[in-house]
């Protein structure tokens, strides 16, 4: 298709869009009496409308039913958790039984490790990309101080390119097979925040598996993104957050998957709970634990009810939509997106540059020549809600649910005068 930097292009593209009608199942701030521009799905979905009923009904059992409502709610809070189960591998390309919603993603992290790190005297190290997401950092010290490691032995950095913004999966490879038996965790952010690069998470999987290393992806930025097959690639662990692209609500509870292969053992090393014991004998508090069948054995509490309603309630339109129908929009807007860029460039004379390599998802980040932040303040004052990372880069994450090809245009025109007006 040849795009066009127009209104009228912009408006034909939103009236040909399947997905048009989702956009109004969103609640969109506001800036000077005026519905944002939200570029920041990649932070913090939008709330959908639809969530206050499910919130609405949790709350309503509890005034009417208390302590009766784990049995005899409309949807009983007592398995209420499984009822994400089957859309959610959907999502990640999982059985039904590898996935289970549990606590907040850093969490998850550190009680994955517990199953999935399991360090030797000669098989220890672990591989994560360089400058990982703050949190992850923190684990891996943490979790490598906690076995008596040195991190600056043991934690292996993927560095890029000189002068590159992304990492080569050629170069990834040939960094665990060098490591090879002293490899124990590969685990990566299978998009990365600050570039928006896609990992190349099936090639990656198969390399670490080949040394006999685990292999573990936090998916904060892809679930809800882009395609995942994780069952399929054989991937041994995975956990996300759900308040991204998954639309639930700030600091919301994390999804995880488990691999088949690790399911219903005892003897797995685990921090084990009441949840993730049989649901079947849960209530005779017997003493010893016997675990789920599924993933939920790694649950330890009883689900946050008030946290898990409303990601049901997000999981209901990818459910109704489908993954592939979501990508096929998100390439085509992100590639709109990039020549509303290109074009604007072209008459700023040359100020920014994308730094997202071909292999994304919804965001492109943008490296802002010569500007800096009040271009970012100008933005935001004006009604495009975007993301700045020193030292001068700045986040756009189109939303297929609901950011409009129009909303695309407007912001090319928005780019425009600021940049004019900061030179």
């Amino acid at each position: 298709m040849q795009f066009q930097n127009s209104l009228e292009f912009a408006r034909q593209l939103d009236a040909e869009d399947p997905l048009r009608k989702y956009r109004d199942e969103f609640h969109f701030p506001k800036v000077n009496g005026k519905q944002v521009i939200y570029f920041t799905g990649n932070s913090l979905g939008l709330q959908p409308k639809r969530t206050q009923k499910f919130v609405d009904e949790v709350m309503n059992d509890w005034a009417a039913l208390a302590v009766e409502g784990h049995f005899h709610a409309e949807k009983p809070w007592w398995d209420y958790h499984e009822k994400l189960a089957a859309p959610l591998a959907m999502v990640v390309g999982a059985r039904p039984e590898e996935v289970t919603v549990m606590n907040t993603l850093t969490v998850n992290l550190h009680l994955l490790m517990v199953s999935f790190y399991r360090p030797t005297a000669k098989r220890y190290k672990i591989i994560c990309e360089e400058k990982a997401f703050p949190s992850d950092q923190y684990m891996f010290d943490s979790q490598l101080r906690f076995h008596g490691l040195d991190p600056n032995d043991a934690l292996v950095e993927l560095k890029k390119r000189e002068g590159e913004h992304y990492w080569r999966t050629e170069d990834i490879i040939k960094k665990i097979e060098e490591t090879g038996d002293e490899l124990a965790l590969v685990l990566i952010g299978g998009v990365n925040y600050y570039s928006g690069q896609v990992f190349d998470m099936q090639e990656i999987t198969k390399a670490g598996k080949a040394v006999g290393a685990m292999v573990g992806w936090d998916l904060a930025h892809a679930v809800g993104n882009i395609e995942l097959l994780l069952h399929d690639w054989g991937v041994d662990f995975a956990a996300w957050c759900s308040y991204k692209y998954m639309n639930s609500g700030p600091g919301n509870a994390s999804g995880v998957f488990v691999n088949q292969r690790h399911l219903n053992k005892k003897d797995i090393q685990r921090f084990e709970g009441w949840w993730g014991t049989k649901k079947e004998t849960r209530f005779l508090m017997k003493p010893e634990f016997e675990p789920m069948e599924n993933a939920d054995a790694w649950q330890i509490s009883n689900a946050p009810i008030l946290s898990v309603a409303p990601y049901l309630a997000s999981l209901g339109m990818f459910e109704e939509v489908g993954m592939n129908a979501l990508i096929d929009k998100r390439k085509k807007i992100v590639a709109y997106l990039e020549f509303i860029l290109e074009e604007i460039d072209k008459e700023v004379d040359g100020t920014f540059e994308v730094i997202t390599p071909p292999d994304r998802g919804c965001q492109l980040s943008v490296f802002l020549h010569g500007q800096g932040k009040p271009l970012f303040d100008y933005l935001m004052e004006n009604g495009v809600i975007t993301d700045w990372r020193e030292p001068n880069v700045i986040r756009l994450a189109p939303a297929p649910f609901y950011c409009s090809y129009e909303d695309m245009y407007r912001f090319g025109q928005i780019l425009k005068k600021g940049i004019l007006k900061n030179t």
